[in-house]
């Protein structure tokens, strides 16, 4: 099983959460499809530069190959910030529930879902 690899879980995840994000009427979901996009492109990045028997550049010198740590700082950050536009997602759409009285991007009331 040499074909299921990082790179390939992240691209496949990706495109889930895009068929979702493009599919899906409801707010919540559509978050959600956000957030397995962001999933999806965190694995990629992660994984895009992995050699086998690398180490992390920290201690002693060695003979073997170092890992580059920068990608893994930058989706570390940029992991925080997928969980902060989350929250904020969530919350507007809390306040908009809340307005509104619907859960799908449309307003029209009558729509099926709605609980009013």
């Amino acid at each position: 099983m040499d074909f299921i690899t990082g790179e390939i879980v992240g691209i496949l995840l990706f495109f889930i959460g895009l068929y979702g994000l493009m599919t899906k009427k409801t707010i919540v979901k559509t978050i959600m499809s956000m957030s397995i996009m962001e999933s999806g492109i965190f694995l990629f990045y992660i994984t895009i530069n992995y050699t086998d028997g690398s180490v992390p550049p920290i201690g002693q010198a060695q003979e073997a190959a170092f890992v580059d740590p920068v990608p893994s700082a930058l989706m570390i950050t940029a992991i925080v910030i997928g969980i902060g536009v989350t929250a904020i997602g969530l919350t507007m759409f809390m306040h908009y529930k809340q307005k509104h009285g619907i859960t799908h991007w449309s307003r029209n009331r009558n729509q099926t879902g709605s609980e009013h």
